[in-house]
């Protein structure tokens, strides 16, 4: 840890977050760098901050504060530094270990990666974690938005997002097109066209379950009813196939007395129902059709049933299952049909990196769009909370934006630093500021009756209820 990181001074009145046996050491004012953020970051983070400060402030008194440091990334680091992304930016995250930023500018052309992308790799941000509820009065597309209340855990490091691809026609591509239709292909029917630009699609046994894991853990932590692995192995059978795999084998590896999985349920109340019934006939139900199938695939059925009922009936049979986390899985275009049409049956959702950016602005959409929606990326001793949405340039400086998926993320950093107290005040105090309809355009023009205000009132009508909240109770 260095006095100062982009010329800037480290704060004085506050000390370091520190980690050790898997567990991070908050001192009672921790130093926390920002990056404001472009175009309307700088809108935002203002009100944000002051929304953060009043939340502490009110929560532990004197006791707790926050001590700001302010460190670069996108255009206000390429002014000063000609650089998009610092070293010493990326050093005092690592340092400080906790850091919360506004939305960057990812540059078009120049082979600049997002900035975003390239923070999570650097810093091994393995879980994107994004949260989507309903707050009472945002204005939604879907019937019943209330339904919605899933927290989404998105892989962060792997599949198509690790950004190695090469372009068509170039001389790289066409080495590995060499080899991969000449070596690799040569013997099927598949052959991939000579102009194709490609790109590789890791997935790993390491990425995965480290990512299902903590979905596990928080399903847990918070009373969650079930824990979905979103895939598309029904096409990608060694990639997203094997998400779902290593999704299931990690739950029984590590959480076999505290979880169930989906097909086992039915396994298990099957037998519960009828105590006569032999494995024969309970394959049977399991797998539709499973008198036309081969003789191997029906002593495959019939071993699965048994060995499941050898391992788990005394523990989670004679309904006991029903009071175990469910671990099940769902193609990836199916959910996002059932996010719509059943969201109440989706409760964590553990998703590849693809799927998960598709389905979590999918379900933001439904509960008032990514201005609503917090986020987080996630590694062991690690965390950096973003806002969701984009830049919008040409809003910046007016005043006019809404300041809650920064100030959601804020409220996230809070609980992951065990503030929960903080984090509830910005919560409930964003909740009763829309009820009140004091709210920004994007909203005040689907809300009838609404009054807008701007983003700095915005943050003003929040600590005002964060205050009268604290004189109720």
């Amino acid at each position: 840890m260095r006095n100062s990181y982009n010329g800037q001074v480290v704060p004085a009145d506050g000390k370091g977050i520190e980690y050790s046996a898997g567990e991070l050491r908050v001192p009672e004012a921790p130093i926390i760098p920002f990056i404001e953020g472009d175009g309307t970051g700088r809108d935002i983070w203002k009100a944000s901050r002051r929304v953060f400060d009043a939340a502490v402030e009110r929560a532990y008194g004197s006791k707790r504060h926050v001590a700001w440091f302010e460190v670069f990334a996108g255009e206000k680091a390429f002014n000063a530094f000609k650089e998009w992304l610092p070293n010493d930016t990326v050093d005092a995250i690592r340092d400080f270990r906790v850091a919360i930023k506004g939305p960057l500018t990812t540059p078009v052309g120049g082979g600049i990666r997002s900035l975003n992308v390239a923070l999570r790799q650097i810093l091994d941000l393995y879980s994107c974690e994004r949260p989507v509820r309903y707050f009472a009065g945002v204005p939604s597309p879907v019937k019943a938005p209330e339904k919605m209340d899933v927290v989404i855990f998105r892989e962060n490091t792997e599949d198509v997002y690790i950004g190695i691809e090469w372009k068509s026609g170039t001389p790289e591509a066409k080495k590995l097109l060499e080899f991969l239709n000449h070596e690799m292909l040569k013997d099927g029917k598949k052959q991939i066209r000579w102009d194709s630009g490609v790109g590789i699609k890791p997935i790993s046994p390491t990425g995965t379950k480290r990512l299902v894991r903590r979905a596990i853990k928080y399903a847990l932590a918070h009373g969650r009813k079930s824990v979905t692995l979103v895939h598309k192995g029904n096409i990608q059978k060694f990639t997203e196939g094997g998400f779902r795999d290593w999704g299931y084998e990690l739950a029984r590896e590590e959480f076999r007395g505290q979880t169930v999985t989906e097909r086992e349920s039915w396994i298990l109340d099957n037998l519960d129902k009828n105590p006569a019934l032999t494995v024969e006939q309970n394959g049977a139900m399991v797998e539709p059709g499973l008198d036309q199938a081969t003789d191997v695939f029906k002593k495959n059925v019939y071993a699965e049933v048994k060995e499941t009922l050898d391992a788990i009936y005394g523990t989670h049979g004679k309904g006991q299952w029903k009071n175990k986390l469910m671990i099940n899985d769902r193609i990836a275009d199916s959910v996002f049909q059932q996010v719509l049409l059943r969201a109440d049956e989706y409760s964590v959702l553990a998703t590849s990196n693809l799927n998960g950016d598709y389905l979590s602005d999918a379900c933001a959409a439904q509960v008032g769009g990514l201005g609503m929606a917090p986020g987080s990326n996630i590694g062991d001793g690690y965390g950096v909370f973003e806002a969701t949405h984009g830049t919008a340039p040409k809003y910046a400086d007016k005043d006019v934006i809404n300041p809650s998926s920064v100030m959601l993320s804020g409220a996230m950093m809070f609980e992951f630093l065990g503030w929960s107290e903080a984090a509830r005040l910005i919560e409930d105090g964003i909740a009763r500021t829309i009820q009140q309809k004091r709210v920004t355009y994007d909203l005040e023009r689907l809300m009838p009756g609404a009054t807008k205000v701007g983003t700095s009132a915005f943050a003003s009508a929040i600590i005002e209820n964060m205050a009268a909240h604290a004189v109720a109770r």
